[in-house]
């Protein structure tokens, strides 16, 4: 499949982001909508992904900290390299302007997927937003 990935801020992103993200964690995940937009996004950086037909398939954003968060693509795209093409292309953004690390709250379910980008469990499982979550940490080297 082919796509490509923009990177820009909250302004730019803003259209093309809320669309997945309404689609997969809102609608799919029944996430409350109270929960799922905050102050961050206007300081983030923001990695949305366009499909072939110009429709937006995925999303991500990179905190001002260093933590990502907010990764998702479109549930029938799932397994064809988009989550791991905006996870990679954040971390590169994090290295250029010299974040040490990355952080992220990962849904336990995708825990395997950010352990094969090198990402480490840090403590215990707790629940965020009513599903369970583990930190997990990647440290350039």
């Amino acid at each position: 499949m082919k796509f490509r990935i923009t990177i820009g801020d909250w302004d730019a992103q803003q259209l093309h982001a809320r669309t997945v993200r309404d689609d997969v964690f809102i609608n799919e995940q029944n996430i409350p909508v109270e929960l799922e937009w905050d102050e961050m996004d206007r300081v983030s950086l923001h990695a949305v992904v366009i499909g072939e037909a110009g429709q937006p398939i995925g999303t991500g954003r990179l905190l001002p900290d260093g933590h990502i968060g907010r990764m998702a693509v479109t549930r029938v795209l799932r397994g064809a390299g988009i989550g791991g093409a905006i996870l990679e292309a954040l971390m590169q953004q994090a290295r250029k302007r010299g974040d040490k690390a990355v952080l992220l709250n990962a849904q336990i379910r995708a825990e395997p997927f950010y352990a094969r980008y090198g990402f480490t469990r840090e403590g215990e499982e707790f629940m965020e937003a009513g599903i369970p979550h583990i930190r997990m940490r990647h440290v350039f080297r």
